[in-house]
């Protein structure tokens, strides 16, 4: 390995602090692989109501900043604590933004005040290292609440000789979550004017905390090649294709990678009995603890089928709907686990209450369950319109759970089609977003499915890859370093 690396990563949630989706899991394990690999890596994020100091262990700091946010200055606390690994990791403190019982917003309303939010937290990162202080080599930062970051180091910060070498990433985890506000934000960020122009942050009239980042930063990723080449066109671009065609030669597609110590049915001290590739008998005790759940008679013989997703328009959730009368009246059973678009789960639950014995609703996030729904599942389910990763089928496949999953995205690039010829592949995938296609892959499945020594290969397939952070770690190492010798 060469010359250790400061890398500061910020992210505006981390597992396990704060969590909505994979974000958080991408950061917290991106972290440790770089920590194993010798580099001083420091995470960032916001001290929510749910960031307990006394659960997490967390220290104050004797730092107090002073945040310019409009006219006034903001007064941040900085709380330090770690990963389980050790790795550092600080809180930024501010009741008056971050003690709320949600992360961005109550029920399908954002908070009105996330640009201040998130403008106080972005150049709180900036000044909280210079205040610790710790020198970062390279700002590595996570959609776009940190939007920002790269925008203040080439204005606000460029003649700052602490920062003279620090270089800027900025990781797309989705697209389809911008940051747009009115254009005034501007002031509230005291961003000079020439910014707010169509080749910088302005976005038709509004100014764009995620536009800011694809223009600002040194260096764009997506969290899948798939991904990356996708965002190039106006499908998949979110009126930011143009921007990012400009900046192709600096874009890359990474694909996350799992944590096998927290996602490994052989060390899984949340599910039922262990099991591993070469011995299996320990998944059909988490399906029959898993059936438990559901009001039918125990039958350990029909398929279990399971979704484990934000409910919402881009999962697919509505073809899954769509489809389940279908799919339980021909008697397998059905489990889904999340939150969401309040749409979704109404017609979800009208589905449970029709079909009891064959379909369970958990309108959760609640980590031990889903533990137990991957290790006691047949197959899962994964149909988004659009996948920048996905990491359940990742974790299905892991478990002996088959993904069936829309050929788009990390989908596309992680799940290979199996061929009952030459018994190769871990799932089964679709192209078009429509009924026909979908239930044309989940029969492909249930057919194997009913043939014991095939679907044993595809399971022990899926068991046996190795998509964990030491490969993906190494990619950004060496984008880092790239980026610093230029």
């Amino acid at each position: 390995m060469g010359t250790p690396l400061k890398i500061l990563l910020v992210s505006p949630e981390i597992q396990p602090f704060a969590k909505t989706g994979g974000l958080a899991d991408m950061c917290a394990s991106l972290a440790k692989s770089l920590h194993s690999l010798g580099h001083d890596v420091r995470l960032f994020m916001p001290k929510y109501k749910q960031v307990e100091g006394e659960k997490f262990s967390l220290q104050p700091l004797p730092i107090k900043l002073s945040i310019p946010v409009g006219e006034k200055n903001k007064t941040g606390e900085i709380f330090s604590g770690t990963l389980e690994d050790g790795t550092p990791v600080y809180f930024l403190g501010n009741d008056f933004y971050f003690n709320r019982n949600s992360l961005y917003g109550d029920e399908d309303e954002v908070f009105t005040d996330n640009a201040e939010r998130f403008i106080f937290y972005s150049r709180a990162a900036l000044e909280f290292c210079k205040a610790l202080p710790f020198q970062p080599d390279v700002v590595h930062c996570n959609e776009w609440q940190c939007g920002l970051i790269p925008v203040y180091l080439k204005t606000l910060y460029s003649q700052d000789a602490f920062y003279k070498t620090t270089r800027t990433v900025f990781s797309i985890h989705n697209l389809g979550y911008q940051g747009n506000f009115k254009a005034e934000t501007l002031a509230l960020a005291r961003l000079p004017e020439e910014v707010f122009t169509p080749g910088g942050a302005e976005y038709y009239g509004e100014f764009s905390f995620l536009k800011a980042a694809l223009v600002y930063s040194d260096s764009l990723t997506t969290v899948s090649p798939s991904y990356s080449e996708e965002i190039l066109t106006k499908e998949y671009g979110f009126g930011m294709e143009g921007v990012l065609k400009d900046r192709k030669k600096d874009l890359y597609g990474i694909l996350n990678g799992v944590d096998y110590q927290e996602w490994s049915p052989e060390k899984d001290s949340l599910i039922t009995k262990t099991y591993g590739p070469s011995n299996q008998d320990g998944k059909e005790l988490c399906r029959s603890s898993l059936l438990r759940r559901f009001s039918s008679t125990f039958d350990n013989k029909q398929p279990i089928l399971c979704m484990i997703s934000r409910l919402s328009h881009q999962k697919g959730v509505d073809l899954v709907i769509e489809a389940l009368p279908t799919l339980l009246e021909s008697g397998l059973k059905f489990v889904v686990l999340g939150i969401g678009e309040h749409r979704y789960e109404n017609e979800l639950q009208k589905l449970s209450v029709r079909y009891p014995e064959n379909c369970l609703c958990l309108f959760k996030f609640d980590e031990r369950l889903a533990h137990e729904i991957v290790a006691g599942s047949d197959m899962i389910l994964i149909p988004s319109r659009y996948e920048p990763c996905g990491l359940t089928q990742i974790y299905g496949m892991k478990y002996g759970t088959i993904p069936i999953g829309r050929a788009v995205g990390g989908l596309n690039d992680s799940i290979e089609e199996f061929d009952q010829t030459t018994e190769q592949g871990t799932g089964f995938k679709f192209d078009e977003f429509n009924l026909s296609e979908f239930l044309s892959a989940i029969k492909r499945a249930l057919f194997v499915f009913k043939n014991r020594e095939p679907w044993k290969r595809l399971t022990r397939n899926g068991m046996q890859k190795d998509f964990s952070w030491d490969r993906s770690a190494l990619e950004y190492v060496r984008l880092y370093e790239n980026l610093i010798r230029k």
